[in-house]
């Protein structure tokens, strides 16, 4: 019995090690990639260990750095009010539905899922925005377009909240005088960081990489988020690329390190998430588990 646990736990290990492995190696490709000398690329393709190691790629981007660390500011602003923002009306939207006696919750309920089926499309939700609301080139066609509460997300927190908090701690309280707003910012906020971190974590993450809003909303380019700059630089890129004659004025911009600069783009968009990730690893993994939908 021994014998055959340690066999499983082998076999195990060598396939996550493996699952490991293929996920890890892109991101070695890409930077390394990023550090490649575009003529290398061009003439022997990608490769894990580059002859040829050149910052062509981050000059490139080093020359457009005001932009860059403006943009940077805008995205940070972005994702950290906008992640805070979002989970808090998302943990009371759940706080409210995990409780059986919550009046009206068959209808909160249903207007929640409705929102997962249906859709307003975006020619209306677009005249919405810029007509009425007047967001458009606003710091808000960031923050509220589509991105303030997932539906799936309360529906998460709900679940972890009913099977993960005991109802004994909620009941003393109310024993005790507590309220409502009490209870949630003493108990039910607490004892609900795993899922906290693993929702953050995603709402983060869809803010950080959003640029469709910036597409949409926002043509000034002093609003500009590090995505909507980046992707700009790549359709810049391609033009210098591809239109010799009218770029031949330029001093050396039909040299443009076009692969290689796809490559380090890419690096400059997702290295933030790179390095708080491991932080917050612990908390995602226990908060998936823990958040899942049971039966």
């Amino acid at each position: 019995m021994h014998k055959s646990s340690n066999k499983v736990q082998i076999i195990g290990n060598l396939i996550m090690a493996t699952v490991t492995l293929v996920t890890v190696l892109p991101f070695i490709l890409l930077f390394s990639a990023s550090f490649t000398d575009s003529t290398e690329i061009a003439l022997n393709g990608y490769s894990f260990l580059p002859k040829t190691l050149s910052l062509e790629a981050y000059e490139y981007i080093w020359n457009e750095r005001s932009q860059i660390f403006r943009a940077y500011f805008i995205t940070i602003l972005v994702t950290t009010v906008g992640t805070t923002v979002s989970l808090m009306i998302t943990m009371m939207y759940a706080y409210a539905l995990s409780k059986n006696y919550f009046p009206g919750k068959k209808f909160f309920t249903l207007f929640l899922v409705f929102t997962m089926l249906f859709n307003g499309g975006l020619v209306p939700t677009y005249t919405m925005y810029t007509r009425y609301l007047h967001m458009k080139n606003t710091i808000f066609a960031l923050l509220i377009p589509s991105l303030l509460m997932g539906a799936m997300n309360v529906i998460l927190i709900r679940s972890y909240i009913q099977n993960n908090v005991p109802a004994s701690l909620t009941e003393a309280a109310y024993i005790d005088g507590a309220n409502e707003y009490k209870i949630f910012g003493t108990i039910i906020f607490p004892l609900s960081k795993p899922i906290v971190v693993t929702i953050g974590m995603f709402i983060g993450v869809a803010y950080w990489n959003d640029w469709t809003n910036g597409l949409y909303y926002v043509t000034n380019n002093k609003l500009y988020s590090i995505q909507q700059l980046l992707n700009n630089m790549l359709k810049n890129i391609e033009y210098l690329s591809s239109n010799t004659l009218a770029s031949a004025a330029s001093n050396g911009a039909v040299n443009v390190p076009k692969s290689t600069v796809r490559m380090a783009i890419a690096v400059v968009g997702i290295l933030p998430i790179l390095i708080i990730y491991p932080y917050v690893q612990k908390f995602f993994v226990k908060g998936i588990a823990l958040g899942a939908v049971k039966g």
